[in-house]
This record gives C-alpha cells, sequence and structure tokens, in this order.
C-alpha cells in the first residue's frame, strides 16, 4: 500500500470527486482541488469573507468589524455535484454557499441566506441544485442554479438527519413538524419540489427515519426513551410496528437496510441487534453480543504495536474463546456490505478503573470489537433462517470508523485514532485455492499523524485517511 504526502485541511473537509480523479480540501477559507494521481493541485479558491446582508444587519459591530478575517469565518461544508462539474462550499457562520464550476475558474455564484440563518448546505441528485438548511428548523431553502429561482419548504425536524431522496432522486422526503406532531413530506424534485403529499407519523418524538433501497418502505423510529419502531410507505400508510419483549429501557441506537430492502437490521443499547423482514415485519433472527465463542468463529486479536513498523498481521485465535465484557453499551455501528452477503456491527464496551487495570494485568482488555455476520442468499426457507457469525476483531484501542469497500464485496478498513489503518479481507486465496481471511494493522509513515477516519474513493482503490487538521490518501498497489 502507497501513502501520500501529509496535507493540511480544516473540519475534515476532504472530498474524491464521484468519477475519483479530482480530490477537494477546504483549508479554512480557500478550496483546494488536487489531482488524485499526481495530487498536483488543479484549482484553487479564496473565499470572499463578506456576510450575507442579513448576517451582516443582525450581528454586533465588533462582528462585523473582524469579519475580513478569513479565519473566523472557515469553510463549514463542501460538496461534488453528482457529475464533477460544480463544487459547493458553505460558510455557515458568514450564512453564504459559493459555487464554482470546475472546468471553468472564472466562473462562480453565491447563495446568501436571509435572516434565518444557515446551519447546512448539500446538493441534490440532479446536480443543479442547493439545499440549504436554516438554524432553527425554520425551513430548508431549495435553490437552482439554472433557473435562479428558490423555493422555501417549512419547519425541517433535523438539519442532519430525517431527510432523503429515493435512489432514482425523483422524490425527496422529509421529516417535519407541524402543529407540535411528527409529520412527513413528500416533494417531486422533477416538478421544482412541488408537494406530493403530507401526512402525520405515528411517532411522539421522531428520532430519524430511513428510507428503503428500493423507495417504498420507510422505517421510522422514536427518540432513545421508547424502543418503537415503524414501517410507512410513502402514501402514508403504516404497515407495522416493532418492539421487543420485554422492551428495553432504553430505545433505538442504529437502524440499516439491507441493499435488497427485503430486510431490516435494528439495533439498541441492549446489545441485540434485530433483523426484520419485508413479508411480515417481525424478527427472523436475532443476535445477541456473548463472551463465549465457539471454534467456528475466527477471531482475530490486534498485535502488539510495539512489535515492529509496517505490516503487523493480527493474531487468530484458535477453539472456542471467551472474551471479557463489562457494562455493555449497544451498537454502535451497522453496515452491510455492497452485496449484503455480510453485516457488520460494531460494539464499543465501557469499564470501570479497577477493571481496567485489571484486564490490562492480564492482557485481556478490549475496547472495542467488529462483529461480522454472513448473509448469504438463499438462506430463506419456511421453516429455518441461518446468519452466522463468521468473524470478530478484537481491538485494544476503540475503533473510531469502520467501512465497507464500495466496489469489493470481502474489503473493510478501520481505525483506532493511533498511526495506522486497518484492513479486513476475505478474499485471500490460500494454499488449497479456496479464499481466506486477513486482518493486517499497516502504519502510516510519518510520526505525527493519528488516523481518526476514514472516507473510500468510489472506485474502492484508496481511501482517505483524516487527523484533526491534515490528511493522507493510501492506495494499493497493483502488482
Amino acid at each position: 500500500m502507497d501513502f501520500t504526502e501529509i496535507y493540511k485541511q480544516t473540519g475534515s473537509l476532504v472530498a474524491f470527486s464521484p468519477g475519483t480523479h479530482f480530490i477537494l480540501t477546504a483549508v479554512e477559507s480557500r478550496l483546494i482541488i488536487r489531482s488524485s494521481e499526481s495530487f498536483e493541485i488543479k484549482r484553487t479558491w479564496l473565499l470572499d469573507p463578506t456576510p450575507s446582508g442579513s448576517t451582516a444587519s443582525l450581528s454586533k459591530p465588533k462582528s462585523v468589524r473582524v469579519s475580513s478575517e478569513h479565519k473566523n469565518f472557515a469553510i463549514s461544508h463542501i460538496g461534488w455535484s453528482c457529475d464533477s462539474e460544480y463544487i459547493l462550499a458553505a460558510c455557515a457562520k458568514n450564512g453564504v454557499v459559493h459555487v464554482f464550476k470546475l472546468r471553468d475558474e472564472e466562473w462562480n455564484a453565491r447563495i446568501d441566506c436571509g435572516a434565518e440563518g444557515l446551519v447546512k448546505a448539500i446538493w441534490a441528485p440532479d446536480g443543479r441544485t442547493i439545499l440549504c438548511f436554516s438554524e432553527w428548523g425554520l425551513r430548508v431553502t431549495v435553490w437552482s442554479l439554472v433557473t435562479g429561482a428558490s423555493i422555501c419548504i417549512q419547519y425541517p425536524l433535523y438539519p442532519d438527519r430525517g431527510y432523503a431522496f429515493r435512489a432514482d432522486g425523483r422524490y425527496f422526503v422529509l421529516a417535519e413538524r407541524h402543529r407540535s406532531k411528527d409529520t412527513l413530506g413528500l416533494y417531486d424534485a422533477s416538478e421544482s419540489y412541488k408537494l406530493v403529499r403530507h401526512f402525520p407519523l405515528p411517532t411522539s418524538s421522531l428520532a430519524s427515519f430511513a428510507l428503503s433501497p428500493t423507495g417504498n418502505h420507510l422505517a421510522v423510529w422514536e427518540g432513545q426513551l421508547e424502543y418503537r419502531l415503524f414501517i410507512v410507505t410513502l402514501a402514508g400508510v403504516t404497515l407495522a410496528s416493532f418492539s421487543p419483549e420485554p422492551e428495553p429501557v432504553l430505545g433505538i441506537r442504529q437502524v440499516a437496510w439491507h441493499p435488497s430492502g427485503h430486510f431490516l437490521a435494528v439495533a439498541g443499547w441492549d446489545d441485540k441487534v434485530h433483523i426484520l423482514d419485508s413479508l411480515s415485519w417481525s424478527p427472523v433472527i436475532t443476535f445477541e453480543l456473548s463472551s463465549k465463542i465457539s471454534s467456528e468463529v475466527a477471531i482475530w486479536r490486534e498485535p502488539s504495536l510495539e512489535a515492529g513498523r509496517g505490516f503487523l498481521s493480527y493474531e487468530r485465535l484458535r477453539g472456542p474463546q471467551t472474551i471479557t465484557l463489562n457494562k455493555k453499551a449497544g451498537a454502535s455501528q451497522l453496515e452491510w456490505n455492497q452485496t449484503g452477503s455480510l453485516l457488520l456491527v460494531r460494539f464499543g464496551e465501557y469499564f470501570s478503573r479497577t477493571l481496567r487495570i485489571i484486564l490490562i494485568h492480564q492482557k485481556r482488555l478490549h475496547h472495542a470489537s467488529l462483529h461480522i455476520y454472513s448473509f448469504p442468499e438463499g438462506t430463506r426457507s419456511d421453516d429455518t433462517f441461518s446468519c452466522p457469525l463468521q468473524t470478530i476483531i478484537l481491538s485494544s484501542q476503540p475503533i473510531l470508523q469502520a467501512h465497507w469497500n464500495p466496489t469489493r464485496r470481502g474489503s473493510l478498513a478501520f481505525c483506532c485514532g493511533n498511526r495506522r489503518i486497518s484492513t479486513f479481507s476475505n478474499e485471500w486465496e490460500g494454499e488449497s485455492g479456496e479464499e481466506e481471511e486477513m486482518v493486517e494493522s499497516i502504519a502510516i509513515p510519518t510520526e505525527e499523524f493519528n488516523t481518526r477516519d476514514i472516507c473510500w474513493s468510489a472506485d474502492g482503490k484508496g481511501f482517505i485517511l483524516m487527523d484533526k487538521a491534515t490528511f493522507c490518501c493510501a492506495f494499493e498497489v497493483e502488482e
């Protein structure tokens, strides 16, 4: 694996272009575009620090005077259009969204938000429309680069969740709050976001929702105090509800649709993962975190990082094992691979100070673990449903991020906030000619870099590694 040099970034704002030919970076008030092959700078823009008229008028005189300093209004959001032709850079504190064109360095556009402020800006799937979320949940403003016109959708529930586009980009689904009730709005993106329908949701305090890959169903769930999930159609019909018995003390933490849309994984704070099917919307199987692991499960333990640099293989534990668990906190991540044949469940454990000292002395302390369940096609029958635990990866440090390769079904990368990156693959060819698993820890060739986040390229051949204020890229070496 080859690593690039270390480059500056601000706010973890680094992104591959959809075609993976360029890398967009924000450094305070400057946008930088590099070639993903040579890392040569292709374009750079320094943003105008002037705030929108409403932001300036509402600010105190002292704030207006310091607005000329770029560092006080750093870029807060960036994004590529779907065809890599346009780039947006939002300055939430300024209430401004800047738009640039990759092939024309002189072309630019500017969106000034009103007195409602700005907390987030994103591209719509068509690549010519920008959605701006205001402060206080007042509205979403939809701006068209083609016509220059805008429309407003009132009272979005959240700026960071509770909205989705259907896979074909035709409909925009938004969770809203009207007259103190959870409501869902369906808008036709092809008809200038014309309202198709409004309907109330069965929740009393919506936490979020997940739109199925087929675009036919919504999984909506309550806040953290109630473990209750509902399946709703885009016509507003509630098909089913799910709440395990006995109901856990806390609510739902993670929800993930199977890529086919036929199954739904639901996890709370009780270390159980329920798999619902689309026929009955009831659990067909439930996974529960257990300390006793059979010999059929591949268990990989992190090597001693002081043992060397470069590539270090995880240790494969043989035979039945017992993993020390304490004060469980549930699944912090559910993620299917691209084919839906594997389900990643990331667990984290918390330890008291006394127990931590004992486990360190016994060399049995594991801050976090990745559990990989096999989900092969054709396992469903009228009587049985099998989804065995295939692999457990144990880490002595908290696992901050873990993501599947977007193009390869058995490739995974994860990081633990240190100077290494770890990879899992079940595509290695063994001596017998069959595919085998391999888990490796790879040192990043620099002294001052702690990997805190991972972002795969669209082609799955490399990824971006991010620290607090820097980033680098890693690419597979083709033999």
